[in-house]
């Protein structure tokens, strides 16, 4: 799993400002510490799927050291799935005719709000040449 990474910072009003360098349009606040993660969480999906939305080109995490939000499975997923799309240079639409789905079935695996299935999943990364692997490790 990943995340981007963001910064934290007091505000004038006593909240907290968080951003994130690799996404210039994540702006929010949280109340206290224990807000940010779920509130950085919220906003980086928000970009992103807005990103998503627009076709736009989405900076992959630097890894460079700072605090670092990881991303649900699913987005995560999701997200990876997309920069494959681009990488192959193909549209949604040749993805859909490769995996034999509706469009709209397609559609809905960019979909950050979207539940979709791990098996779906999987196909449209084999439709790419690519496989998923999971990796378990013991919490920091």
């Amino acid at each position: 799993m990943a995340g981007y990474r963001i910064n934290v910072e007091p505000d004038d009003n006593g909240t907290l400002l968080i951003t994130c360098p690799q996404l210039p349009i994540v702006v929010t606040f949280a109340e206290d510490e224990q807000g940010v993660r779920q509130h950085a969480v919220d906003a980086i999906e928000t970009a992103l799927a807005s990103m998503i939305d627009d076709g736009e080109d989405i900076p992959r995490p630097d890894g460079q050291p700072g605090l670092v939000i990881d991303l649900p499975a699913l987005t995560w997923l999701k997200l990876n799935l997309y920069w494959s799309l681009k990488d192959a240079d193909i549209t949604r639409a040749e993805l859909a005719r490769r995996l034999d789905w509706k469009r709209e079935s397609v559609d809905r695996l960019f979909r950050l709000d979207h539940r979709s299935r791990l098996e779906q999943l999987e196909a449209a990364f084999s439709a790419l040449g690519r496989t998923v692997e999971v990796d378990i490790r013991v919490a920091a």
